[in-house]
């Protein structure tokens, strides 16, 4: 009995190792996005969407998720597909500007991290003047934990016309909705003094010499 005993111990406690030893089911890596590239200008709207293939470390089966917005944060969604091909054409609107993202997940569902975002612009059927690209964070990252006192705000922006002249409105404070600090900044920074322990929220319009302008997501951070 008591050998029985034993034996029935040593099994479940191999059982246990074994099951302890298993590794957790791993997400496929990123996807790098190769075309439309960053910024790509005045593109035809029947576009071939293609990426880097993602690899599984269990070599499990991948499906790739594309997401097509109007707007950088990606909410304005146009287009939402999950394919199992790393690349598909898709047909837009012409004179808009888009931003895409591709995420990579197996067959357990586990997701990748997530592309980098990219723009682009489809062109129209004639010379006219189009609206900037929205503006794209640097510095600090969204949400954030920084150092008190000074700091630089840093930003990209890129418009389809190439010769226009940019500007920038820059909000900034601790209100969630952040107030007009100023109107008309010429560079893609702009310093602030952080107090610690606040929270701070910010964006930046972008406004080209014709008066086009695009409105900014709301970006924040913490200082401490």
């Amino acid at each position: 009995m008591k050998k029985a005993y034993i034996k029935l111990v040593l099994i479940v406690c191999c059982g246990l190792l074994i099951n302890c030893s298993k590794k957790a089911n791993q997400a496929p890596s990123e996807v790098d996005l190769v075309f439309p590239s960053a910024d790509l200008l005045c593109i035809e709207n029947t576009i071939t969407f293609n990426w880097t293939e993602a690899i599984d470390p269990e070599n499990n089966d991948v499906e790739y998720n594309i997401i097509i917005a109007k707007d950088r944060a990606l909410t304005d969604v146009v287009e939402n597909r999950t394919l199992t091909e790393s690349q598909i054409e898709i047909t837009l609107e012409k004179e808009t500007a888009y931003y895409w993202k591709v995420d990579a997940l197996d067959v357990n569902n586990n997701l990748g991290s997530s592309s980098e975002i990219f723009a682009f612009y489809t062109k129209g059927d004639g010379e006219q003047n189009y609206v900037p690209f929205t503006s794209q964070l640097l510095t600090p990252n969204n949400n954030a934990i920084v150092a008190s006192g000074a700091l630089e705000l840093t930003w990209k922006a890129g418009d389809p016309n190439l010769d226009d002249v940019l500007t920038y409105e820059v909000y900034f404070g601790e209100n969630a909705d952040p107030a007009l600090v100023d109107d008309a900044v010429s560079t893609k920074s702009f310093s602030v003094n952080a107090a610690a322990g606040a929270t701070y929220y910010w964006k930046v319009n972008v406004k080209d010499e014709a008066g086009a302008k695009s409105i900014g997501q709301i970006w924040s951070f913490t200082a401490n």
